[in-house]
């Protein structure tokens, strides 16, 4: 009788360990909180994973495929074949979904979209996403950029700072760039949105797809309330390049996705979703979505092998702690398009505390300490390359020779790569500005964003193997969070950033546009020094500059001239050290065993699709 109850007893306990935990919630504990809200100002993975799922594009990816689209809000992909794509090229019909509803329960209608994408590009923050439909519909990068092209001089020199309001002189001609220009490149069809390109652009439906927070659709009447640009052509400017917290959906959302937002708990570094009942795709199996920040590794896991957390981020190197942890799976090695690189600021801004006293003296460095190439060069020989990826990456990752991933047209695995040698680097940085460097020694802030445990030991190893080769020189690596360490590298502080870059669409455009032109997203942020680098014709190309040759390659048709163009550049870039790649990364996705319906998309940010998942044993 006895060993029955025994029996009995260890049933029920069995039966209560492989009991699910909170059923109708899912919860992911990761290393990066939301940047931002706002769809048009937020490029980072971040704030995209939370976005993904309250706001929806025109069209989405099938499955796993980064080729394969479907329609989404729009009924039909556009192409040659179904008469959707015109004009050689250079016109796109998109016709859009009706039934839909937003959260607030309003129609989605093509006034919607056409709002949302005009919206977008009049807003057009600086550092953000808005040049990829910038340079697809207009080839230009940014509204100040369009603005000079159109009416003779930049945005930022028409409007007074204080006011926000043009030189009266200009009023008229910012009136017509709205009305002349963008509004008649997007027009409203009957149940069509029109989208007009001034000229081909092959990545332009991909800009359009999937994951893109950049073209995700909001409620127009919804978004003036909040107080964005009302849609008259007289006010635009007043929304132009707005600071992130200024923004009146930096801190709220509202689409016709799957899930609503409850609350974005900024001292918590929590964000709570709420299934959507009224989806147009039906509602979601499970109720409440819940995306957590916890950047302490040893809190993740716990939460992980409690079963208090569905999903959880693993730094490569502990994963032999969660290998065999009861409950757990992990689906390991997952590409991704993705690439880890280490650049640098050629025009750090002076009043930045990451640079010391600001001078070569030995208890700092001079705003334009990088822009010699002997220091570039220096600090990409002190990387032991091969140790990141075996020891840190547990192998989860590859080399590549410049900032392209191996699965897209122009790479080549025959471009020399920078090799781990302290002697090496110690005879760059004695050339480094003229011998003072040497001389006089140098003091400088690296950071990495907390809980990225790979960029604190490549910052950490950087410091160790510098400091070694001159006593005089000094290293302070600082951990720091994702939005801050975002706002600092965009707002040009960083004297070097370790950062990576995860496909916005999966063409060769898309990386070396991104990390070498002068107007790229990370081009951008390396200063005056960088931009006339890339942008000054040079006998090494055949006397076109970088930046031109980037954007011969984004229009051509013939792939193959396309991918000679991009070795160029890339052989170009290594030769000059613009960048130093780190690794192309492997992903891993640790989750419990009662997550079902989980997939992967390479161009899908954080750890899941959540309209698609449920939990049970």
């Amino acid at each position: 009788m006895r060993r029955f109850w025994i029996i009995a007893i260890l049933a029920v306990a069995a039966l209560i360990f492989a009991e699910v935990k909170n059923p109708d919630t899912i919860i992911t504990v990761t290393i990066g909180e939301p940047d931002t809200l706002d769809p048009h100002f937020a490029y980072d993975t971040a704030s995209g994973e939370v976005l993904n799922q309250i706001y929806e594009c025109l069209l989405e990816y099938v499955g796993d495929s980064v080729i394969q689209m479907a329609p989404r809000l729009a009924t039909a992909v556009p192409s040659l074949e179904n008469g959707l794509i015109k004009d050689d090229g250079k016109t796109y019909v998109f016709p859009i979904r009706k039934g839909v509803k937003f959260h607030n329960g309003a129609e989605l209608t093509p006034e919607d979209v056409e709002y949302s994408f005009e919206r977008g590009l009049l807003f057009d923050p600086a550092g953000g996403p808005m040049w990829m439909l910038w340079e697809a519909m207009f080839e230009v990068y940014s509204l100040d950029e369009f603005v000079e092209k159109i009416v003779g001089k930049p945005l930022s020199e028409i409007l007074d700072p204080a006011t926000k309001e043009p030189l009266p002189e200009y009023r008229d001609a910012l009136i017509k760039v709205y009305t002349d220009y963008i509004d008649p490149a997007i027009e409203v069809d009957g149940d069509n949105v029109v989208f007009k390109l001034s000229r081909p652009f092959g990545p332009f439906l991909s800009i359009l797809c999937g994951y893109s927070t950049w073209s995700m659709i909001l409620n127009k009447q919804w978004a003036i309330e909040q107080g964005c640009w009302d849609g008259k052509p007289d006010t635009w400017w007043k929304h132009w390049d707005l600071p992130k917290e200024e923004s009146p959906l930096y801190a709220k959302a509202m689409g016709t996705g799957p899930f609503k937002l409850v609350e974005w708990d900024r001292t918590q570094m929590r964000v709570t979703l709420e299934r959507f009942n009224d989806h147009w795709r039906g509602p979601a199996k499970i109720k409440k979505v819940i995306i957590w920040t916890i950047e302490e590794w040893s809190t993740r896991r716990a939460m992980l092998e409690k079963g208090d957390a569905d999903f959880a981020a693993v730094p490569a190197q502990y994963l032999p702690q969660v290998e065999n942890m009861p409950g757990v799976v992990i689906t390991k090695g997952l590409p991704i398009i993705s690439v880890t690189s280490l650049h640098f600021n050629w025009n750090v801004k002076p009043d930045s505390k990451y640079i010391g006293s600001g001078k070569l003296d030995g208890n700092g460095i001079p705003p334009d300490f990088f822009s010699d190439e002997h220091v570039r060069r220096a600090f990409a020989y002190v990387i032991n390359y091969d140790a990141v990826i075996k020891d840190v990456l547990r192998g989860l990752g590859s080399r590549v020779p410049a900032d392209l991933p191996s699965s897209l047209l122009g790479y080549d695995p025959n471009l020399p790569m920078f090799e781990f040698s302290i002697a090496k680097a110690a005879e760059e940085f004695k050339k480094a500005w003229n011998g003072e460097v040497w001389k006089k020694g140098f003091k400088l802030t690296l950071l990495y964003n907390t809980g990225n445990e790979a960029r604190r030991t490549v910052a950490e190893m950087i410091k160790t193997y510098v400091e070694m080769i001159n006593p005089k020189f000094k290293i302070e690596v600082r951990g720091e969070q994702w939005p801050t360490y975002l706002t600092s590298y965009k707002q040009g502080y960083l004297p070097a950033f370790i950062i990576g870059w995860l496909a916005d669409y999966p063409d060769p455009h898309n990386f070396i546009q991104t990390y070498y032109h002068s107007a790229g997203t990370y081009g951008f942020a390396q200063g005056e020094n960088f931009k006339k680098f890339v942008s000054t014709p040079t006998p090494e190309l055949n006397g076109k500059s970088c930046n031109e040759l980037i954007e011969q390659a984004a229009i051509e048709t013939d792939p193959n001239v396309r991918a000679e163009i991009y070795r160029k550049v890339q052989q170009f870039a290594i030769n000059h050290v613009l960048g130093v790649a780190l690794y192309e990364p492997q992903s891993l996705n640790v989750r419990r065993s009662w997550v079902k319906g989980w997939y992967y998309n390479p161009m899908m940010p954080g750890a899941a699709d959540y309209y698609k998942l449920w939990k049970e044993e």
